[in-house]
């Protein structure tokens, strides 16, 4: 259950990750992008850590949505930024997990004109919240999930530039994404 409590603890915790992380996302990030995930994802944590997450559920959604659109970079700010948008419109009448993750993923999906399978975040996101659902969802099952995306030939975003040759390397979003959903699981979120 999200709680404006645990969805702090889990952004600072994600914020964590993400400034300890930062140059292995863009080591990731070099060989099928723009080599700058890690420095825009650090960027915006660092704005989000600066903007009063004080408030209710909702407020606090928002307010990380707005700091990581106008700080991220790249696709990663918008697309993180909608899935805080739409699970700030799903927390006004659910603190559901399950269903403020879905919401999210519905968002990135549109925002990103993207599904499962194109070695994008949404390869971390949608098999994560599955896991979820049926009880499964820890960090040994992330792991296997971020190593999923090397399999995946990258049709969507910068990675599909270099096509054929993006197999093998994992995508960095679904890294970051890792991250935030081992943030999460740490703060508590998914705890009945």
């Amino acid at each position: 259950m999200f709680t404006p409590e645990n969805l702090r603890k889990s952004l600072e915790l994600f914020n964590e990750k993400i400034q300890a992380k930062k140059d292995y996302l863009s080591e990731l990030d070099t060989p099928i992008g723009d080599g700058d995930h890690g420095n825009n994802m650090a960027r915006g944590m660092n704005a989000v850590m600066a903007t009063d997450l004080s408030g209710d559920l909702p407020e606090i959604f928002k307010a990380t949505a707005m700091a990581l659109i106008n700080k991220v970079g790249g696709a990663s700010g918008p697309l993180y930024g909608t899935a805080m948008m739409e699970m700030m419109k799903a927390s006004k009448e659910s603190h559901d997990p399950e269903t403020l993750l879905k919401a999210a993923i519905a968002g990135i999906e549109k925002r990103g004109n993207s599904q499962p399978g194109e070695k994008t975040m949404l390869d971390l996101w949608v098999p994560a919240v599955d896991n979820l659902n049926n009880g499964t969802l820890n960090s040994a099952t992330l792991e296997i999930l971020v190593e999923q995306t090397k399999n995946i030939k990258a049709t969507k975003g910068r990675a599909s530039y270099v096509g054929e040759r993006s197999i093998g390397h994992i995508d960095p979003g679904a890294m970051s994404s890792a991250y935030f959903f081992e943030s999460l699981i740490e703060a508590g979120v998914f705890n009945e």
